[in-house]
């Protein structure tokens, strides 16, 4: 076995403990992030009134109602990712001493990020249910989320996960493209929160991918279109990145989530697609925003993989 094998096998052993845990507050981030979208869908926004952070002025409320339920469940699953998360930095803090955990580069510090974020995420929670969900404190709460979890994607790799073992073969360009790529899923994800709670937005434009009609004109039919016309953007961009990726004969492991980027974006086009045409009931439609989170999780680790496969500089080092 070769001295590099060998310290990566000595590393992810090290560092076991904050990954495993660094993977569980992503997936419980990532859930509560597809909840959300069975909140809005199903109007269950205001299912414990406007009290927060209690629900109708409990905290184990009767369950008699269907959006009272759906609603106390979204909260109990955000107030997990949050013990989660901090179970996460205390044990990362814990062990700041270690190599790969304090310092620059190491896991403390995203840890640290993603308490601050998850914290902010539940203000703003509660923020929403005072303001009657006003649309543009869910998106900024949406904004918060997903960064959060881009935020614990980086902790992850930084705690040897996503199959990152410490080799460097990504050029500047293929990260570069990645990083594009990030840019334009945040402000499709942005766009879309917005055409699904701006009044009128969401039945603006009848069709797909054009629109055969158009029901309501204005600011509502701008988001829309405008969320589209960049998700094919993104479409076009990422099945050119696998492929120039192999050319440029990058890591297997950053060619594998490249081309597991592009195949969420595809199925992501193919959900929209059906969501559209075949009038798919409430509930299905939760799996727009769902496949949205997986595709900005995708391309931010793939991002993020291209990033630290990269030869180390200053800059970098201290990021």
């Amino acid at each position: 076995m070769s001295e590099r094998s060998t310290s990566g096998n000595s590393v992810d052993r090290r560092l076991l403990g904050l990954r495993r845990l660094a993977y569980m507050s992503t997936v419980l981030a990532f859930g509560q992030i597809m909840f959300g979208a069975i909140v809005r869908i199903t109007g269950s926004g205001m299912g414990c009134g406007d009290h927060w952070p209690l629900c109708q002025g409990f905290l184990f409320p009767p369950l008699q109602r269907p959006d009272l339920i759906i609603e106390v469940t979204h909260r109990y699953i955000a107030a997990t990712v949050t013990i989660a998360i901090l179970a996460l930095l205390a044990l990362a803090y814990a062990r700041r001493a270690e190599p790969g955990v304090g310092g620059p580069g190491g896991v403390l510090r995203s840890a640290i990020l993603a308490a601050l974020l998850v914290l902010t995420a539940a203000v703003f929670g509660g923020i929403t249910v005072k303001l009657s969900l006003n649309p543009y404190v869910i998106v900024t709460h949406l904004a918060i989320a997903m960064t959060l979890l881009a935020v614990l994607s980086i902790t992850v790799l930084r705690a040897g996960g996503w199959g990152f073992d410490g080799t460097r073969s990504a050029s500047p360009r293929t990260y570069r493209g990645a990083r594009a790529a990030v840019v334009l899923v945040f402000i499709i994800l942005i766009f879309g929160a917005l055409t699904a709670n701006i009044a009128g937005a969401n039945v603006s434009c009848q069709g797909f991918p054009w629109c055969r009609s158009v029901l309501v004109t204005g600011d509502p039919l701008y988001i829309q279109v405008t969320h589209r016309v960049l998700a094919f953007l993104l479409l076009f961009h990422m099945i050119v990145l696998p492929f120039a990726i192999r050319r440029r004969r990058e890591s297997v492991l950053v060619q594998q989530a490249a081309w597991f980027a592009l195949g969420a974006v595809v199925l992501q086009i193919i959900v929209a697609a059906g969501m559209v045409e075949l009038q798919l009931p409430p509930t299905w439609r939760s799996l727009h925003q769902a496949v949205g989170t997986l595709v900005w999780l995708s391309v931010f680790t793939f991002a993020a993989l291209a990033r630290y496969s990269q030869p180390t500089h200053p800059r970098m080092a201290d990021a």
